[in-house]
C-alpha cells in the first residue's frame, strides 16, 4: 500500500488543509491517489467539531471554524505538531476503533523515547500524562469517515501558549489540564515527527 508522506514548512490556513484532505478522500474513492500522511502547523486557530457545544466557548469573541470531524472545541497554531491522515479501511479491517488504537500506540511509543511516559484514555480520547497525580493532555485526535475512508487527525502540544486554551473548554473537558512536552521534559523534539511517521506506518498494517 503506497502512502504519500508530505510535509509544510510554512503554516497551513486550516480551511486550505481541510479542503485538500476532503479532496484527497474523493480522489482515493476514485483509486486516482495514494493514502497520505501530511505534517504541518496551522496559524492560530479555533476549531469546532460536530458534537461541540456553544457553552464551551468561554470567549465569545474569538472566531470558531465549525468542522467536519469528530470531537469538540480545541485550539490550532505555532508550536504544535499536527498530523493529517488520509487512510483507506476498505484495504484495511474497516475498524474505526482499532485505526484510533494505531493512532494512539503510534504517538504514545514515539514520545516515549524522549522519556515522557503518556496513555490514552476511553473515556476522553486523546493523548494523556500524568503530572503530580493529574492527567494533562498533550494530544488530541478527532476523525471522520466516508466510504470507509478516515480522515483529519491528531495533534501534538510541543512548545506550543497554553493561554488559548482558557478562551474555550478545550474538547469540552472541565476537570483536566493541557500542557506541552517541553514543559514536561526540554528536550529537542525535531525529530518526533519521524518517529510517528515510523511507527504510522508500520501499525497501519492492520
Amino acid at each position: 500500500m503506497n502512502i504519500e508522506i508530505k510535509r509544510s514548512i510554512k503554516p497551513v490556513n486550516y480551511l486550505d488543509a481541510i479542503k485538500f484532505l476532503e479532496d484527497r478522500v474523493t480522489k482515493i474513492i476514485k483509486n486516482q491517489a495514494d493514502e497520505l500522511i501530511w505534517i504541518l502547523e496551522h496559524p492560530s486557530t479555533f476549531t469546532a467539531g460536530s458534537s461541540f457545544n456553544k457553552s464551551d466557548i468561554l470567549d465569545k469573541s474569538i472566531n470558531i471554524i465549525k468542522t467536519s470531524r469528530g470531537g469538540k472545541i480545541t485550539w490550532h497554531g505555532p508550536g504544535q505538531l499536527i498530523c493529517y491522515l488520509v487512510i483507506n479501511l476498505n484495504k484495511r479491517k474497516r475498524d474505526i476503533r482499532k485505526l484510533i488504537n494505531v493512532i494512539e500506540e503510534s504517538i504514545i511509543n514515539s514520545i516515549k523515547l524522549y522519556g515522557i511516559d503518556t496513555f490514552s484514555d476511553r473515556k476522553n480520547i486523546g493523548i494523556w500524562s500524568k503530572l503530580k497525580n493529574e492527567d494533562k493532555k498533550i494530544g488530541a485526535i478527532g476523525i471522520k469517515v466516508r466510504r470507509w475512508i478516515a480522515y483529519h487527525g491528531f495533534s501534538i502540544n510541543i512548545n506550543n501558549d497554553l493561554s488559548n486554551y482558557k478562551k474555550i473548554i478545550p474538547c469540552g473537558i472541565k476537570d483536566k489540564g493541557i500542557t506541552t512536552l517541553k514543559k514536561i521534559n526540554n528536550k529537542n523534539y525535531n525529530k518526533l515527527s519521524e518517529l510517528i511517521i515510523k511507527n504510522l506506518i508500520t501499525n497501519l498494517r492492520i
